[in-house]
């Protein structure tokens, strides 16, 4: 495995481990439930998200880090309990830039108390600059519909 490679897996290593934190409301090992600052730096200075709903262009500024808490509390409310890597799939596209393909295994509980694990596919692009990589586009499927089947959210319910 490469250095690239291994910067990749490390970095969607935490990304899962701030996820899993602000769902279980853990804030002992970066100082608040939410990482808004994880986060941030886990993105570039602009994004491009890609799903059902159309494609959306992003800024990392003050309105992100805003919805990041949302979010996180969104996820925490249907019942959220854990969202794990099953599968990292990394393709190297050039030598600044990667394709990480993630298979997400997320678990719910219900509010009758039915635990669910819902899997669902996240294709992310990163750049490699500054030693650093940053998110600049993600690829999702229909988060809404897989959520309302499932149970855990009404039909036409926004995600975030």
């Amino acid at each position: 495995m490469n250095n690239l490679h291994q910067k990749v897996r490390t970095f969607f290593q935490a990304y899962e481990n701030r996820f899993t934190r602000a769902l279980q409301g853990d804030n002992a090992l970066e100082g608040t439930v939410d990482d808004i600052e994880g986060t941030v730096n886990a993105f570039a200075e602009h994004f491009i998200e890609a799903s059902p709903s159309g494609v959306i262009a992003g800024k990392n500024d003050e309105a992100f880090r805003r919805m990041i808490p949302r979010g996180n509390e969104f996820y925490r409310n249907i019942g959220t309990c854990e969202m794990k890597i099953h599968n990292l799939a990394i393709t190297e596209l050039d030598a600044r830039h990667v394709m990480a393909t993630v298979q997400w295994d997320s678990r719910y509980e219900k509010k009758n108390g039915t635990l669910i694990t819902v899997s669902f596919q996240v294709i992310y692009l990163l750049q490699h600059r500054k030693n650093e990589l940053k998110i600049f586009a993600y690829i999702t499927g229909d988060e809404q519909s897989v959520l309302a089947e499932a149970g855990l959210i009404q039909e036409g319910r926004s995600v975030i």
